[in-house]
């Protein structure tokens, strides 16, 4: 494989649409790598680390919005460039708060696509994927009372360059917090002892942890309490829904990219 090649990951739920843009694309010295969902595409999308995401909006399930939405930074920048095959009229004030990299309609020609692509790369030279962690190491506790998830995101976290503590409970995160001093903390909502919210809540009382960035996950599970979610004092974009190691990973990863 020419490592040289740059990388594009191409998101539709057309298969013949996606075959038709592998080859096209392919053939132009681009390696491609095609993802039929939101979903899927979050999954391969790390491992892959793309320069480019050419990103379709009207795809079931999460969509081109939902994606989107989980790969943007709180100020508005996206972990990857993204070129979507829309027309921005139609959604101006979804896009207003996202740096898109460029927009094209579809259906588009394969010349300007081809056009757009070689622009938005030139113009993002050097960007590629912003997901993945500097050299120097950042430092998260990981609060997770079943130890076989609490083991898979430490492995996940350690293999994006992350040195992470894990913990079973809220009093534990709490503890690690203050004599860790991580950049974040990485927990489940409920969690044996204290929820994820007073852990939140004493972080922020304690001069030492006050700067500590949390994202939680688990909003949408049988065992949150509503009062809980509603005593977060955290940005929307750092509370996730469930147990999606991916979605965890790179939200982390967005969280911490400006530390």
């Amino acid at each position: 494989m020419d490592t040289n090649k740059r990388k594009l990951l191409v998101v539709d739920d057309d298969p013949s649409l996606l075959e038709t843009l592998a080859d096209f694309l392919g053939f132009e010295g681009y390696e491609v790598l095609c993802a039929s969902s939101g979903e899927d595409a979050l999954v391969k999308m790390r491992p892959f680390q793309p320069d480019l995401i050419i990103l379709d909006m009207g795809m079931p399930g999460m969509g081109g919005k939902g994606f989107l939405d989980r790969i943007t930074n709180p100020d508005g920048s996206t972990l990857v460039p993204v070129l979507v095959l829309t027309a921005r009229a139609s959604m101006a004030e979804f896009f207003a708060d996202k740096q898109i990299a460029g927009f094209i309609s579809k259906p588009c020609d394969p010349a300007d696509l081809l056009l757009e692509v070689g622009r938005v790369l030139f113009m993002c030279a050097g960007e590629g994927y912003r997901g993945a962690p500097p050299k120097a190491a950042r430092r998260l506790v990981v609060a997770e009372g079943d130890a076989a998830l609490r083991g898979r995101l430490l492995a996940e976290f350690a293999s994006v360059g992350f040195e992470a503590v894990g913990v079973a409970s809220g009093p534990e995160a709490l503890e690690a917090c203050v004599t860790s001093k991580p950049d974040a903390v990485v927990m489940r909502l409920e969690l044996e002892g204290m929820s994820a919210d007073e852990v939140v809540a004493m972080l922020k009382r304690l001069p030492v942890t006050r700067g500590t960035r949390a994202v939680v996950y688990g909003m949408d599970l049988p065992e949150a309490h509503l009062e809980h979610v509603a005593n977060l004092t955290i940005p929307a974009s750092c509370m996730l829904k469930d147990l999606t190691v991916n979605t965890i990973i790179d939200r982390t990863m967005a969280v911490t990219g400006g530390l």
